[in-house]
């Protein structure tokens, strides 16, 4: 994509949330998706292309940065995009924590298998959590509301001791230890939907889990490219008098030349 691409996306997402951004983001991955085939994308499956995107517009190391929740030092450390890629599970073998019905994990195959957790009693048969779910989730308010609302959304059958429960109870009755087995395969199953940095603090050596959200990273990224480009294109229609069309034709070196040009004038 372009750089009038990027701002263009950049554009849309100043406005909407973060599902709404992360869907856009998405959409300049796969510009060949339309938006049902987005929607319906597993998260893990979106975020692993959310990571390739990252890695062709800004590069494959990351630099994060977590505070320390003991000693509150700023701790910054390098990621790689391609580690997150790679986190999926050998296509050869069921997930751990459920079995798999309907194939192998394969990115192809996600959107479309079950998965069966069973616990205490219980056995849960659900789905993976795709964009849309997310963005149901999220107009559903409150933390708590919005996680029942993406299990009432994923969950496709549950009996306990091998009695069906009814469908429009659900996920009311499922205990939380069932409700965090199913958690646990679906991040097992996924494993781009939900990375998690271990990570040690150098002054007092706590040990914490930092999670990593691609789409929110991204788009902050994404934000700071957006809102320099912009200046740059400012700077150089006030000095040579270009059109924006023009500027953004230009590469980004010949612009930073041209850049220097007017601040040596």
């Amino acid at each position: 994509m372009d750089a009038a691409g990027l701002l263009a996306v950049w554009e849309a997402g100043v406005a909407t949330g973060g599902v709404g951004r992360a869907l856009l983001l998405h959409a300049a991955a796969r510009p060949a998706f339309g938006t049902d085939e987005l929607l319906a994308t597993p998260v893990g499956r979106r975020d692993a292309d959310l990571f390739a995107l990252r890695a062709a517009l800004f590069g494959d190391l990351m630099d994060v940065r977590v505070t320390c929740e003991e000693c509150e030092q700023e701790m910054e450390f390098g990621f790689s995009a391609a580690q997150a890629i790679a986190a999926g599970p050998p296509a050869d073998r069921p997930p751990a924590g459920g079995s798999l019905a309907g194939g192998s994990p394969t990115a192809e195959s996600l959107s479309a298998a079950s998965l069966t957790v069973e616990e205490g009693g219980w056995t849960v048969r659900f789905r993976l959590p795709t964009t849309g779910d997310l963005a149901d989730a999220e107009e559903a308010g409150a933390p708590e509301r919005a996680r029942r609302e993406l299990l009432r959304r994923c969950v496709l059958a549950a009996e306990l001791d091998g009695a069906p429960v009814a469908a429009d109870r659900l996920p009311g009755p499922l205990p939380e230890d069932v409700q965090r087995r199913i958690a646990e395969a679906a991040a097992q199953a996924d494993p781009c939907a939900d990375i998690r940095l271990a990570v040690a603090c150098p002054e007092c050596g706590h040990r914490a889990t930092a999670e990593l959200d691609i789409a929110a990273y991204l788009w902050t990224e994404l934000d700071a490219w957006a809102r320099t480009t912009l200046l740059d294109v400012h700077l150089l229609a006030s000095a040579y008098g270009w059109s924006e069309v023009d500027i953004l034709a230009l590469s980004p070196l010949r612009r930073r030349y041209y850049l220097e040009l007017c601040a040596d004038a």
